[in-house]
């Protein structure tokens, strides 16, 4: 007997000596090399849509510049961008969509480029075109695509105290429960209520870095005091506890105990390739790269082929 689990799976039941055995066979979808590119007029999600980009794939696109990108307060009309992508068939009928195999955004004038590879150990990761990781140490911010309502200032008017006040943080609106994640790998020094913060959690990012999530609604489950954390985890929910006039986030980054605005704070990168492997990646990214030009000067008239 053969059931089909998904397109992708049939569970083979047969009979054996001491009765029934199930074998999974699974079918490995054909992949093909398409692209995409757009220029913003009014969103990010509105330009990739119209490109024929799915929301997970712009999703994806915007973790990848996401380091050097603020999505929530970066992006400009006229911003345009270039993604080649792979698509899966199933008998010759398309059934989703793969993995970024190489994209570049523009932004503000600045080029942004980035090649998927995967070394021989296995690791997989973004690289700019020179080897470097796309990653940083941290995320440039701890909500997605929410929006700023007070930025990092040492004379700001607080809302509620109504008296000047350094501001040192920036706030993010968003709505109330939105996902709060941690902007680098950490260990939780304090979870719990503070002051005007209201619940905040305070992360250790190594000797150096410290970061801080405020006004926060709820904590994520399971996490306390010592807890570790990695990168983009989810660590609470927007909120409006403590000073707060709405729900909104309120992210702190300090260095050696001295805050630095998160918006404009370098941020330390991510470990390059390794020199082993830096000879296979420059060739299998030339030809991506070189596809990518391709695409950007004739984006109705190129085929690419998938090998």
């Amino acid at each position: 007997m053969r059931y089909e689990r998904n397109r992708l799976e049939r569970l083979l039941v047969s009979r054996a000596a001491d009765g029934f055995k199930a074998e999974v066979i699974e079918r490995a979808p054909e992949r093909a090399t398409a692209h995409a590119t757009a220029t913003i007029d009014s969103s990010l999600f509105l330009a990739a849509q119209k490109a024929g980009l799915s929301d997970n794939l712009t999703m994806e696109l915007a973790g990848i510049f996401g380091w050097d990108i603020d999505f929530a307060l970066d992006i400009r009309r006229g911003d345009r961008f270039t993604v080649i992508y792979e698509e899966l068939f199933l008998d010759g009928e398309k059934i989703g969509n793969g993995d970024i195999l190489a994209a570049e955004f523009v932004n503000q004038g600045h080029v942004y480029r980035a090649v998927r590879y995967t070394d021989a150990s296995g690791r997989t990761s973004y690289y700019a075109p020179d080897g470097h990781s796309m990653r940083k140490a941290f995320l440039r911010t701890p909500v997605a695509f929410s929006r700023i309502s007070s930025r990092f200032s040492l004379g700001r008017k607080h809302p509620i105290l109504n008296r000047i006040r350094a501001h040192k943080g920036v706030d993010y609106a968003a709505p109330y429960g939105t996902p709060i994640k941690a902007t680098g790998d950490g260990k939780v020094i304090f979870i719990g209520r503070k002051g005007g913060y209201g619940k905040a959690v305070i992360l250790r990012h190594g000797s150096r870095y410290t970061t801080l999530y405020a006004h926060m609604s709820r904590f994520a489950r399971g996490l306390h005091s010592g807890s570790r954390v990695r990168q983009g985890q989810v660590i609470g929910y927007v909120g409006k506890s403590g000073l707060a006039t709405g729900p909104h986030l309120h992210y702190e980054f300090r260095i050696n105990g001295v805050h630095r605005n998160p918006l404009t704070v370098k941020l330390p990168a991510a470990a390059p390739i390794d020199r082993r492997y830096r000879a296979d990646f420059e060739q299998k990214s030339r030809t991506l790269l070189a596809q990518l030009d391709l695409v950007r000067q004739s984006p109705t008239q190129v085929a690419l082929n998938a090998d």
